[in-house]
C-alpha cells in the first residue's frame, strides 16, 4: 500500500513527485557534509517549493500530504506507508508537517508569518520540514508577500508546498520560484472505484454520484454517502427545472439562498454549536468560564471569535452558492450536449428527461447564455456582493428565451 494510493487518474503527477522524494534522500543525506558535497544523481528532481495545481476535487491536497509522508519515510520505497512517518503524516499528526488553511474567506498575513517564523527551525523528528498551504488563491497579496521571503530563502530542510486550482491563482513572484505539478480531472469510473473500495458506496449510485460531482472526489463522496449533501443537488436541480417566469426565479433564489432550507436544521445547527464552542475555548484559555462576565482588557480578544464565525458564516455561504451554481451549470451543460448531438455521457444522468425537454425547448444559443450567466454569477461571488442579489440576477436569466 502507498500513500499515493488514493489520488486516481494522477499517474504522471504521482511518478514526479516520487522521483522528488528520491532525490530528496541525497540532499538530507548531504547536510552535515563539507560545503562540496555531491549530491546523489537525479537530486535536481527535488525542490524546496512546489505548486501542486489541478481541477476542484482532483486530489491537490491529498497530493501533498501524500507527498510530504514520502519525504519523511523511512522505507525503502518513499512513501510505501508502512513506516510511523508515513501514518503520522497521513493520519495529520506529524510534528514536521504543518497543513495551513482556513474556513474563512481569506488566510491573514498574520497566520503565515507565524509559520515563516517556524519554517527555519529544525524537524523534530523527521528528515523535513514540510508546510502544506491549501486554498493558496485565498492569501491576500501582502499574505503572499510574508510568504515569499521564505520561498526565496528557505530553512535548509524545509519544503512549502502550495495548493490551487491553476497557476494564475497565484503572483507571478511565486510561481517562478515554485515547480508545478498539474493535477488531472480522474474519470468517474475511477472515482467511482475508490468509492466503492474505500467508502463502500454501492456501485451504481458511486457512478452516479462520480458524474454528478463531474470526478470531484470529495463531493462525489459526499453525494454517495451523506443525504444532506445529496438533497442540496436534488433541491437545486428541482428548481431550476422549475424556472418558468420571473417569479420562479425570485422564489428559487430566496430558497437556494437559504442555508436552513438547503442542509436542514442538523447542518444550521452543527454551525451554531461550532461558533459557540469556539467562543467558549477562546474563554477557557483566558481563563474565563463560559458565561463570566469578561474583563475590558480582553473583550477584544472575545469579539474577535464572534468576528471569525462571522466571516466562517459567509464563507460557508460562498461555498454552498457556488456548489448549487455549478449544479445548475451542469444541467445545462447536458442540455447542450443534447441539442449539438454529441456523443458524450450526461453528467446528470438522473435528469436526463428533464434535460431532453430542455433541449427541444429551446436553442444553442439560449443555453450557451445561460451557462454565460451562471458562469459570470460565480465570478462575481468572489466579490463582496449581496448573494441572493447575485443567485436572483443569475435564475432570471434562465428565464430568458
Amino acid at each position: 500500500m502507498s500513500v499515493f494510493d488514493d489520488l486516481v487518474g494522477q499517474e504522471a503527477a504521482v511518478a514526479e513527485l516520487t522521483r522528488a522524494a528520491h532525490a530528496a534522500r541525497g540532499i538530507s543525506e548531504s547536510f552535515g557534509d563539507h560545503a562540496g558535497a555531491q549530491l546523489a544523481p537525479g537530486a535536481s528532481a527535488m525542490s524546496h517549493a512546489w505548486l501542486i495545481t489541478g481541477p476542484p476535487g482532483s486530489g491537490r491536497s491529498l497530493a501533498a500530504r501524500a507527498f510530504a509522508a514520502a519525504l519523511q519515510c523511512e522505507e525503502t520505497e518513499p512513501g510505501a506507508g508502512e513506516c510511523a512517518h508515513c501514518k503520522a503524516v497521513m493520519g495529520g499528526n506529524h510534528p514536521d508537517v504543518t497543513a495551513l488553511s482556513t474556513d474563512l474567506v481569506t488566510i491573514g498575513a498574520d497566520e503565515v508569518r507565524e509559520y515563516v517564523a517556524s519554517s527555519y527551525q529544525a524537524p523534530a523528528s523527521g528528515a523535513w520540514k514540510v508546510f502544506i498551504v491549501e486554498d493558496a488563491d485565498r492569501m491576500l497579496p501582502r499574505t503572499t508577500n510574508v510568504l515569499l521571503k521564505a520561498i526565496e530563502e528557505p530553512g535548509p530542510r524545509t519544503v512549502w508546498i502550495l495548493c490551487t486550482a491553476a497557476v494564475a491563482d497565484v503572483l507571478p513572484t511565486i510561481r517562478s520560484r515554485t515547480r508545478n505539478v498539474n493535477l488531472v480531472t480522474p474519470a468517474p469510473q475511477d472515482v467511482a472505484r475508490l468509492l466503492v473500495e474505500r467508502e463502500g458506496a454501492d456501485p451504481q449510485r458511486a457512478l452516479v454520484a462520480a458524474q454528478a460531482a463531474q470526478s470531484h472526489i470529495g463531493v462525489a463522496k459526499a453525494l454517495a454517502t451523506d443525504p444532506d449533501a445529496a438533497a442540496v443537488r436534488k433541491k437545486t436541480l428541482d428548481a431550476v427545472v422549475g424556472i418558468r417566469t420571473t417569479g420562479d426565479a425570485v422564489l428559487a433564489a430566496m430558497m437556494l439562498t437559504d442555508m436552513d432550507a438547503m442542509r436542514g436544521a442538523e447542518g444550521e445547527k452543527a454551525d451554531e454549536e461550532a461558533a459557540e464552542r469556539e467562543v467558549e475555548e477562546r474563554l477557557l484559555a483566558m481563563g474565563l468560564e463560559p458565561g463570566a462576565r469578561v474583563p475590558a482588557a480582553v473583550r477584544s480578544q472575545v469579539k474577535a471569535a464572534g468576528v471569525d464565525s462571522k466571516r466562517r458564516a459567509a464563507r460557508n455561504m460562498q461555498d454552498m452558492v457556488d456548489r448549487e451554481l455549478i449544479y445548475a451549470t451542469s444541467l445545462y451543460r447536458d442540455v447542450l450536449v443534447r441539442q449539438l448531438g454529441a456523443d458524450v455521457a450526461l453528467v446528470n444522468a438522473d435528469y436526463e428527461a428533464a434535460v431532453e425537454q430542455i433541449a427541444t425547448d429551446t436553442t444553442p444559443g439560449v443555453t450557451l447564455s445561460r451557462i454565460d450567466a451562471l458562469s459570470e454569477a460565480r465570478l462575481r461571488l468572489r466579490g463582496n456582493v449581496a448573494v441572493q442579489l447575485l443567485m436572483e440576477a443569475a435564475l432570471v436569466e434562465l428565464c430568458r428565451k
